[in-house]
């Protein structure tokens, strides 16, 4: 008996862990968008994680693996589950310290909502802020050395604080049906 409910249990994170690879597919899933950079040299790169639908860095890297977002709540999160499942999600995490580069907030993908700042919209452009911040803009972002995505905490376009190895971008819903390049 106790070996068949650690079977059942074991296949049931397994099927889980399945559908979680899977993902929602190719086909943007109703009520979530793609999310991409439009200026060179990360123009039309889109939000992801790699391996895809795990925690990890945020990544802006190609069409073909791009993921499927949505801001709820303050929190942007990532659907990871297939079409016709109950929906589960990963969340998009600000580091409240800088790290890496100067002037700069790490965003990585987690299981566990996001703690520090909020993100919305503002048309199609991802904003991010915190209350102990003044950020010059909301919706300025780096992408650095293997596509990380980070908050750009100073001017957006300034080519005297930009940090080496780092692109300025701002990030943008995208709402057709599939991503393309």
């Amino acid at each position: 008996m106790r070996s068949s409910v650690v079977v059942s249990a074991a296949i049931a994170l397994l099927s889980r862990a399945v559908s979680a690879q899977e993902g929602p597919g190719t086909t943007l899933q109703e009520g979530f968008y793609w999310i991409r950079a439009v200026a060179a040299p990360n123009f039309h790169k889109y939000l992801q994680t790699d391996p895809l639908y795990t925690t990890g860095d945020a990544l802006m890297e190609d069409y073909t693996t791009a993921g499927q977002w949505q801001i709820i709540d303050g929190q942007l999160v990532e659907l990871v589950s297939a079409p016709g499942e109950p929906e589960e999600y990963l969340y998009a995490n600000v580091a409240e310290e800088s790290d890496v580069y100067p002037n700069t907030l790490a965003v990585t993908v987690n299981e566990t909502e996001n703690t520090y700042g909020t993100f919305s919209w503002n048309g199609d452009a991802v904003m991010w802020s915190a209350p102990d911040l003044n950020r010059p803009n909301n919706a300025a972002w780096y992408v650095c050395e293997g596509q990380r995505l980070f908050v750009n905490l100073g001017n957006y376009l300034d080519p005297n604080n930009t940090p080496s190895g780092c692109a300025d971008q701002t990030i943008h819903y995208y709402n057709a049906a599939t991503a393309n390049d």
